[in-house]
């Protein structure tokens, strides 16, 4: 699956991540926040236990302009999309998705890692592929995420993926963050400490050091290549 070629990249990224519940909608958040930009998650799952990522991410922006778009399919299952929708005999098509028409930079999250499927012939790298975004890829701190960080920066990179950072979420690990910016030839973005509490007041103070969208473009976007 793979984008049109006559389709002009579009303003804004694809946020991603190298497991589940490594904070992608937290993240999205912060994104949102700093680039006024708009949000959209394409299929949430899970929706029996949590209710959706769509009203989490409104509640941490707080007051604001923001326009959230509503998910391409909300399925009940806490599992991948394509589990999910064989439950409730759905079928889907990851190639027939179409991103929101917006004005604004649009920040997309995926469900779980790359390698999570969504119907019978693609997962979420291909679905990065067909949107044509730039990537951001969100990780844990902890031990175990060189290996795991390392890995998606392969995947993406093998699919000619631009990759726009990384941001890492737990307690602060100078060594995991060098390691991963010197093997992984990746900006590290930004890093989200342990929160005591995680609300609009903490998402804004994260954003406000996210730099401009227009500022940390990847090599490929900026010469219009």
């Amino acid at each position: 699956m793979q984008a049109k070629p006559d389709t002009p990249p579009a303003q804004g990224v694809f946020v991603t991540g190298t497991d589940t519940d490594v904070g992608k909608t937290l993240a999205s958040a912060i994104l949102a926040k700093a680039w006024q930009a708009d949000y959209w998650k394409p299929y949430q799952t899970g929706a029996i236990d949590m209710g959706g990522d769509t009203d989490t991410v409104a509640a941490l922006l707080g007051p604001g302009r923001y326009r959230l778009h509503p998910p391409a399919r909300i399925l009940q299952a806490p599992l991948a999309p394509w589990a999910a929708a064989r439950l409730e005999g759905v079928t889907l098509d990851a190639a027939r998705l179409r991103l929101p028409q917006t004005s604004a930079p649009l920040i997309v999250e995926g469900a779980g890692g790359l390698y999570v499927p969504i119907d019978e012939r693609h997962m979420m790298l291909d679905l990065a592929a067909h949107l044509a975004l730039p990537i951001i890829l969100v990780t844990r701190s902890t031990l175990g995420t060189i290996n795991h960080t390392l890995l998606s920066l392969q995947a993406l990179a093998a699919r000619g993926l631009p990759v726009m950072g990384v941001i890492m979420n737990g307690p602060l690990s100078p060594g995991n963050r060098l390691a991963i910016e010197h093997f992984g030839h990746a900006r590290i973005l930004a890093e989200i400490p342990p929160l005591p509490q995680v609300d609009a007041t903490a998402v804004a103070r994260i954003a406000a050091g996210i730099p401009p969208l227009r500022l940390i473009q990847p090599p490929a976007l900026q010469d219009g290549s």
